[in-house]
């Protein structure tokens, strides 16, 4: 259904993280790096790290593993640079494709996203092709509760500074403004709130049905692979695709 798409693409990739949990840490320990070096290793003052903390908290990544990330950026790896790359593309069926990236190698990254979308009959476009598709929002999802009182919850969210707050089946996803998502979270955080996902995210203004099963197999498969490269952070899209039970290769 429409309005669960969202969640049910998070829900995908916490599968995917479960499986290659080793790799989502190295993910965020890349993410880790990039805030390090913008703003400085101390959380307290670098707005952007505890951002990617509560995220890698989320992902539960152990405490060690943070506090070793955050030593490595601000020590013996300054050696490595990161940068953060965009693509903007289009998949199968006219789907609208965004692909965040770190990169230590802009030439093999731009390489790798390429063949992604080539291997399956996407495109990849230039910057700003589809990227006015999506509206920047943090996003916060909290795991409905039996006895959860929404309209408390809601009324909570909205005086921290929430723009909305949307109740799925198994979840709640409170939306906020890019600028204000650090402060609406730790808000929420002081008054005892847990994520499942709790990161700034691209959320497609309109999104495409595509119900062709050849089509939908090429556009999961090209989804995938772009999940499962190295330099790939995230992979939002605008497409409506059929609901699946179980992922069968």
């Amino acid at each position: 259904m429409s309005g669960h798409s969202k969640w049910h693409n998070i829900q995908a990739k916490k599968g995917k993280a479960d499986a290659q949990r080793g790799a989502v840490f190295t993910k965020i320990g890349r993410e880790i790096a990039i805030a390090v070096r913008e703003g400085g290793a101390n959380p307290e003052s670098n707005g952007k790290l505890r951002d990617v903390i509560a995220k890698a908290k989320a992902n539960n990544m152990p405490n060690d593993n943070i506090q070793r990330s955050i030593k490595k950026a601000s020590g013996e790896l300054s050696n490595v640079v990161y940068e953060e790359i965009t693509y903007e593309g289009y998949a199968p069926g006219g789907v609208a494709v965004i692909v965040d990236t770190i990169s230590d190698n802009r030439n093999r990254t731009a390489s790798d996203i390429r063949h992604c979308f080539a291997k399956y009959g996407g495109n990849l476009g230039t910057t700003g092709s589809v990227g006015f598709m999506f509206d920047t929002r943090g996003v916060l999802v909290i795991e409905r509760t039996p006895g959860m009182d929404e309209d408390e919850l809601m009324m909570m969210a909205l005086d921290a500074g929430a723009e909305d707050v949307r109740p799925d089946e198994d979840v709640v996803e409170i939306l906020t403004d890019p600028n204000e998502f650090s402060k609406v979270r730790e808000a929420l955080e002081q008054q005892g709130l847990t994520f499942l996902s709790a990161e700034v995210q691209k959320i497609p203004q309109n999104t495409v049905e595509v119900s062709d099963p050849e089509t939908v197999e090429k556009i999961q498969k090209m989804l995938d692979l772009l999940e499962e490269s190295d330099d790939v952070q995230n992979v939002y899209h605008n497409a409506e695709l059929p609901e699946e039970e179980d992922d069968e290769d």
